[in-house]
């Protein structure tokens, strides 16, 4: 087994052998050429750098720049993705995000790690636990997802959290470390900020 088959395969790897540093300087370079040499203004022109970053990518695809990962190639996206400024995908690991996820501001999706233990830390070892988010989440700016944490469909994370561990479907979670708060239900289809009805002109 190789390097990068033992970081796919979410073991301890080294992360200067087997084409693993050509494979990021490669994609540093789509980076460049999405973060710096494409016009921001340029939809389509982004558009297109982003589908050359990605593993995989649905339909609506609109990544804000600046955009930061690793591989680019262990992301995986479905339909009506967004995300704003500053996100940070570190893909040692696979993620996989459903359809109508939005994400503000600052994000970041970690899925690598490093050994508690200062020895083998320093031997330079690391490792990458696979992220999830399902369809139909809104994931506030500034959140920070831990590796190995899945977020069910239709979940809102509040602005600021840290998750650390599973969120179940159907529920708004916030805090540090994030915790559910409570179920979405059909009342809050009403609101479109707290209390703040929709009105029949909306």
């Amino acid at each position: 087994m190789n390097e990068k088959e033992k970081m796919l395969g979410e073991l301890p790897y080294d992360a200067w052998k087997d084409g693993l540093l050509e494979e990021r300087e490669e994609c540093r370079r789509k980076l460049y050429r999405f973060n710096v040499k494409t016009d921001w203004s340029d939809t389509a022109a982004l558009v297109e750098q982003a589908k050359a970053l990605l593993g995989r990518s649905g339909e609506n695809l609109n990544i804000t720049p600046p955009f930061y990962c690793d591989y680019g190639s262990n992301i995986e996206v479905g339909d009506n993705f967004y995300t704003n400024f500053n996100c940070t995908i570190t893909d040692v690991a696979r993620v996989t995000i459903g359809n109508n996820v939005m994400f503000g501001p600052n994000v970041c999706v970690c899925t690598a790690g490093h050994p508690v233990h200062p020895e083998p830390r320093n031997s330079g070892v690391e490792y990458g636990i696979s992220i999830s988010i399902g369809d139909n989440c809104w994931i506030g700016g500034n959140v920070f997802v831990n590796p190995g944490v899945h977020i069910g469909r239709n979940v809102v994370i509040g602005s600021g959290s840290v998750v650390t561990k599973d969120i179940p479907d159907n529920v708004i979670a916030a805090g540090v470390p994030c915790r559910i708060l409570r179920e979405i239900t059909e009342e809050d289809k009403k609101y479109y900020f707290r209390k703040r009805e929709f009105k029949d002109s909306d």
